[in-house]
């Protein structure tokens, strides 16, 4: 089965899970408007594409965008607007994926208050097409803003789970279960600091899991470093763009790991 393919059907038929169920994540660190620099690399270490975060606020509004450029030409483009009032609670979250380095592209975009998720493809002879739906969304949906969510857990935080609206077959429901992996050292400015390790791992469940591992389609866990401060702030994403494809090592500017 193609692989494209393989997940449209894989979404269609996945499970949730029946335990812990998740709840939304409690605000102890208010987000302000940042403006940083991300570098991506292959497996191999070779700089494959520069990233820009920017963030602006607007009351207990945040607005967040992720930008990558692929030496390529590719493009990855997330905006995503929260609340940070008591609970974080997601707003919209439009994500775009496009050019060479990408298996399928991606124009995918959701609003938390309508449920309604949107999605733009270009057939063959270059015809745009758009179509919309309607989906109940819990309240912990976590597009976009993944990250954030780790700034705001204890260090020592037991896993839990968040939901997740994956681009496919118009928009598929699935869980994140996130545990955290202790610490690790890294360098910033001739300083040595430490970060916590998350670990996020996409649940597939049934025998679409089962099958998914078999074929060697189940999509890697994505590894998240959380400098833990005052201010904590990510550090390092290692995973998937897309949910599959290659490892890809996102660092931000001016740190580095022991290997």
């Amino acid at each position: 089965m193609e692989r494209s393919n393989f997940f449209e059907a894989a979404f269609l038929l996945m499970t949730l899970g029946s335990t812990a169920l998740a709840e939304p994540i409690s605000v102890r660190h208010i987000q302000r408007p940042m403006h940083r620099f991300m570098v991506a690399r292959s497996e191999a270490g070779k700089i494959i594409a520069n990233g820009e975060f920017s963030q602006v606020v607007q009351g207990d509004e945040v607005t967040m965008r992720l930008t990558y450029h692929f030496v390529d030409g590719s493009i990855d483009d997330e905006m995503t607007t929260y609340r940070q009032q008591g609970t974080f609670r997601l707003v919209r979250n439009h994500h775009i994926q496009k050019g060479p380095f990408f298996v399928k592209p991606v124009d995918f975009a959701v609003e938390a208050a309508t449920g309604i998720a949107s999605s733009r493809t270009e057939d063959k002879d270059g015809k745009i097409h758009l179509e919309s739906h309607h989906i109940d969304l819990p309240d912990d949906l976590a597009n976009g803003f993944v990250g954030t969510l780790l700034l705001n857990v204890p260090q020592n935080t037991s896993p839990f789970r968040v939901g997740m609206l994956a681009p496919v077959a118009g928009g598929r429901l699935i869980h994140l279960l996130i545990s955290s992996e202790g610490e690790q050292p890294f360098h910033s400015t001739g300083q040595t600091l430490k970060a916590t390790v998350f670990r996020i791992h996409p649940e597939l469940g049934g025998i679409v899991g089962v099958i998914a591992r078999l074929i060697g389609l189940q999509p890697k866990d994505v590894m998240v470093w959380i400098l833990e401060d005052q201010e904590p702030a990510v550090m390092r994403i290692v995973g998937q763009l897309g949910g599959y494809g290659p490892l890809v090592s996102s660092d931000l500017e001016g740190i580095s790991f022991e290997k």
